[in-house]
């Protein structure tokens, strides 16, 4: 736990535990100096950079050579990265920041209890409403710190989770390190790779696709925050991902908008039977199906990894949870802020903190961000693209398994900086205000509000401009489809898109291409151009082949260049020449 990885060695131990050829790291392009990208004692810069947003990036661009042949470098900047890890603090809408300054509930937090500390979360309604009731106190910040100082840590973090709230008591890595579920975690990796069963090994022929996953469907049924952040980027990458939420629970809509960038939302009521039966519909024409719930939490509504791989063999099943699969928590709600006061986090970073600052009185302190969400957003994309990987290389039916507390242990596994060197050259994170930091700026890119599908909606009807953080990972030969967003959690019909289709590679057109002009001149050299007559028939067929070469062959402009070379070629080999231009 104490090792230093560099940030190419944390890459290659990811890649190399998913069974992905190592040669492919090559492509993989970082930042210099990637810590301290930000002012945290962690590095988040390696965490963010290279084994997240890279690794993602990368498994996507492996999928798309596998489907076309092409490789790709990808690049990503360390301070760029960590920023994304934050991008819910600075998108707009028309110009404005969403909601108020803050993003948590009023009463979340970190409280003093009789012999610790203890924090909440109470962003959704129903859990504000669970903590108030255990506390019996009113709603504000004060009385529920004073009745907090009546318990002991350990005992409102046991009563909580009894009734199904959040809240975990603060410990050190050291008491982290000797409770059960660190215990059951111990060894586990950020990402497992399981095969759940036997399928024909996904058939990609020799394509051409605009976007790695262009024609892969993914339903996505997440709730915040690491969960939508997989599909935003699986999204940006170039899939059909439908969001589906349920009208029965609450949402958080200022966290929802900027992730719900480039999906289409709908939402389903799964104890309705219709509903239910939509669902199957989806998943039987789906890719990757990708879900939040607590282990075991979809398998009575007829949706756990078994009745999805039978519904749709050869299907990703993606899954994200708190604690992990095995473990007295593994059934456990929680959030990343609460995971990391579980396991240690809160104390070695306020540890940190402290030393750089003489003087400094200690206090637990957070990171900077909710790192665990985004890199375990990240790391399920780098995840679900792998087993994609595999569909074509082996076959099968692939399951993803990443919990918050398995991504916070490597993080963790990471180590830590010398604190004058976190604290005193990593750079604070800017401002939530209006103006936007000039850094965010430069670092945002423009979304539409899409249109829905859903009846009632006209053209005619305002669409509101949004700004966000554009994605870290670039690929240099396919961009990011960052264009539009829906903004709401219903704004589509639950249907998927036509898929698109590919077309032939640059590879297969240039074949095409050179064989037909090949048959073509030897037709030729069997005609005996003896007259005017002949030579001008003999032009005209060399201009339809040069249109049939254009239009039937697809069908991007490079590949109709090339076929139009080859014709030219041809052309001044057997000496006829054409007078019109393409």
């Amino acid at each position: 736990m104490t090792l230093l990885e560099s940030a190419h060695s944390a890459s290659h131990r990811l890649w190399d535990a998913a069974g992905l050829p190592l040669e492919e790291l090559s492509h993989l392009r970082f930042s210099p100096n990637a810590d301290p990208a930000v002012d945290s004692s962690f590095r988040l810069g390696t965490a963010a950079q290279q084994a997240a947003i890279g690794l993602s990036g990368l498994a996507a661009a492996y999928f798309h050579k596998l489907r076309t042949t092409q490789s790709q470098e990808v690049f990503v900047d360390a301070r760029h990265a960590v920023l994304e890890f934050k991008s819910e603090s600075w998108y707009t809408i028309d110009g404005c920041l969403e909601g108020p300054g803050s993003l948590w509930d009023d009463i979340a937090g970190l409280y003093p209890t009789k012999d610790g500390y203890v924090r909440i979360h109470t962003n959704f309604p129903h859990h504000r409403k669970g903590i108030l009731d255990i506390l019996q106190c009113e709603p504000n910040r004060d009385a529920v710190a004073g009745a907090l100082l009546t318990w002991n840590s350990v005992e409102f973090e046991t009563r909580a989770a009894s009734r199904g709230m959040c809240a975990t008591a603060l410990r050190s890595f050291s008491e982290w390190d000797e409770h059960p579920q660190a215990s059951a975690l111990r060894g586990v990796p950020p990402v497992c790779l399981i095969k759940v069963g036997e399928a024909d090994k996904r058939d990609v022929g020799d394509q051409s696709f605009d976007c790695p996953l262009d024609g892969i469907r993914v339903l996505d049924l997440t709730r915040v925050l690491a969960g939508p952040v997989c599909g935003r980027s699986l999204a940006a990458h170039g899939a059909d991902v439908l969001w589906i939420t349920s009208p029965k629970l609450p949402s958080l809509p200022l966290i929802d908008v900027d992730t719900s960038r480039g999906k289409r939302t709908t939402q389903l009521d799964l104890t309705r039977e219709a509903d239910v039966e939509t669902l199957a519909s989806l998943v039987r024409e789906s890719d990757v199906f990708l879900q939040a719930y607590r282990p075991g939490g979809l398998k009575d509504k007829g949706f756990g990894v078994a009745d999805v791989v039978r519904l749709s063999p050869g299907i990703v099943y993606a899954s994200l949870t708190a604690y992990g699969w095995e473990g007295p928590w593994k059934d456990r709600r929680g959030f990343d802020s609460l995971v990391q006061t579980a396991t240690g986090f809160n104390i070695a970073e306020g540890q940190a903190y402290a030393i750089s600052k003489p003087g400094q009185v200690f206090a637990p302190r957070p990171l900077p961000m909710q790192a665990l969400d985004h890199a375990a957003g990240y790391l399920l994309n780098f995840g679900i693209n792998a087993a994609l990987a595999k569909t074509v290389t082996e076959g099968g039916s692939w399951e993803v398994r990443v919990s918050l507390a398995a991504v916070g242990q490597w993080i963790r596994s990471l180590g830590q900086l010398e604190p004058r060197i976190g604290f005193g050259q990593g750079l604070p994170l800017p401002e939530r205000t209006i103006p936007l930091s000039p850094e965010i700026v430069a670092l945002s890119t423009t979304i539409q509000e899409c249109r829905g599908s859903r009846a009632g909606e006209t053209d005619k009807d305002a669409r509101r401009t949004m700004t966000a953080i554009r994605h870290a990972g670039i690929l240099s030969r396919t961009p990011l489809r960052e264009g539009e967003a829906p903004m709401s959690l219903s704004k589509h019909a639950p249907e998927w898109l036509p898929r698109k289709i590919a077309t032939a590679s640059p590879r297969l057109a240039r074949i095409v291409a050179m064989v037909t002009v090949h048959i073509f001149q030897y037709i030729l050299s069997m005609i005996i151009m003896t007259d005017i007559r002949t030579k001008q028939v003999v032009g005209r067929m060399n201009c339809q082949l040069s249109v049939i070469l254009q239009y039937i062959i697809p069908c991007t402009r490079r590949q109709r260049t090339e076929s139009v070379r080859v014709v030219w070629q041809f052309e001044e080999v057997s000496g006829v020449h054409r007078n019109f231009h393409m």
